[in-house]
C-alpha cells in the first residue's frame, strides 16, 4: 500500500467516524437517508456536472450497469441494517457488519480478482476484524448468549449483521472494480449512484408526506452535515482503491472504528474501556500491517 493510499484511508476513517456521530444524533430511518441523498444531489451538483460533462456521455452499458448496481447495493445495505436494528441489538449487528464486510471483500478480491496478499497483510486483516469485535464488546456478547431470550436475539443480530456485511462487501467490490479496472471517476461513481438511491428511497417518503415533513423539519440540519461530509470519506476510499489492492483497502477502512472507540470511551464515557482500547490497538496494528504488507 502506498503512503498516499494509507493517508487517504486514515483521513477517510476520521471523517467517517465524525459523520456517523452526526447521523446517530439525528436518530433517523430510511427517510433520513432520502433527505441526505437529495441534499447530496444538490450540494455536489456543480462538481458532478464539471466532472461528468465530458466523461458521462462516453459511458456505455457496462459503466451505467455498475452505477445502477452500486446505488442498489448501497440502499439494500442501509435497509437491511435498519431492519437488523429493529429486531436485534446494535452492539451485535453493527460489529458483525463492519467486521464481516471487509473480510468478505478481501476474500473476493483475492479469490476472484486475482489480488495477492502477504502473510503480514493477512495478519493485518485478522487484527482489524478482531479489533472491531472487541470495540463492540465481544466478550459481553458471548455472556449474553447464555440466556434463552437473549440468545435468540443474538442469533437474529448475527444473521442480520452478516447479511449487512455481505452487502458492504458487495458494494465495495462493485465500486472498487469500477474505479480500478473500468477507470471510472470515484466522484462520479458515488454521485451518479446517488440518483439511484434517491429513486429507490422516494416511495418511502411519498407514502406519508405529512410525517416526512415533520421529520424534515427536525432532521434537515443533520442531513445537511452528513450530505456534505460523508461523500468525501467514501470518495477518498475509492481513490485509495485505485492505488492499492482492494484486499488491503477494505479492512483498513475500519480504522474509523478506532476513532469511534476513542471518542466513545473518552468523551462520551461509554463502558468496556479496556476492551475498546485493546480493540483500537488491534485495529491500529492491523492497519499498519496492511500498509506494510
Amino acid at each position: 500500500m502506498t503512503f498516499t493510499a494509507f493517508a487517504l484511508i486514515i483521513l477517510a476513517g476520521l471523517i467517517h467516524a465524525c459523520w456517523n456521530i452526526v447521523a446517530k444524533k439525528a436518530g433517523g430511518d430510511s427517510r433520513f437517508a432520502f433527505f441526505t441523498s437529495v441534499i447530496m444531489m444538490v450540494v455536489w451538483a456543480p462538481l458532478g456536472w464539471y466532472l461528468g460533462r465530458d466523461a458521462v456521455p462516453l459511458w456505455g452499458a457496462v459503466e451505467w450497469g455498475f452505477v445502477a448496481a452500486s446505488g442498489l447495493l448501497h440502499v439494500a445495505y442501509f435497509v437491511i441494517l435498519l431492519r437488523g436494528y429493529r429486531v436485534a441489538d446494535l452492539t451485535v449487528v453493527y460489529p458483525l457488519a463492519r467486521g464481516s464486510g471487509p473480510l468478505l471483500s478481501s476474500l473476493v478480491a483475492i479469490t476472484l480478482l486475482g489480488e495477492q496478499i502477504s502473510a503480514l497483510g493477512a495478519l493485518g486483516i485478522v487484527g482489524v476484524v478482531g479489533g472491531v469485535f472487541l470495540i463492540a464488546g465481544g466478550p459481553g456478547l458471548l455472556r449474553a448468549a447464555h440466556d434463552p431470550a437473549a440468545r435468540a436475539r443474538v442469533h437474529k443480530g448475527m444473521a442480520y449483521g452478516v447479511l449487512t456485511g455481505a452487502f458492504i462487501a458487495s458494494y465495495t467490490v462493485v465500486d472498487g472494480y469500477a474505479v480500478k479496472f473500468l477507470l471510472m471517476s470515484p466522484i462520479l461513481v458515488d454521485y451518479m449512484g446517488n440518483f439511484v438511491r434517491v429513486g429507490l428511497l422516494a416511495p418511502v417518503v411519498l407514502r406519508d408526506l405529512p410525517m416526512a415533513r415533520t421529520l424534515w423539519l427536525a432532521q434537515w440540519r443533520f442531513a445537511l452535515a452528513v450530505a456534505v461530509v460523508s461523500p468525501v470519506a467514501y470518495v477518498l476510499v475509492l481513490y485509495a482503491m485505485q492505488q492499492a489492492p482492494l484486499s488491503h483497502v477494505a479492512p483498513a477502512r475500519e480504522v474509523s472504528m478506532l476513532f469511534a472507540a476513542l471518542i466513545g470511551g473518552h468523551l462520551l464515557g461509554e463502558g468496556d474501556r479496556v476492551a475498546r482500547i485493546f480493540g483500537a490497538l488491534c485495529i491500529a496494528a492491523g492497519v499498519t500491517a496492511l500498509a506494510l504488507g
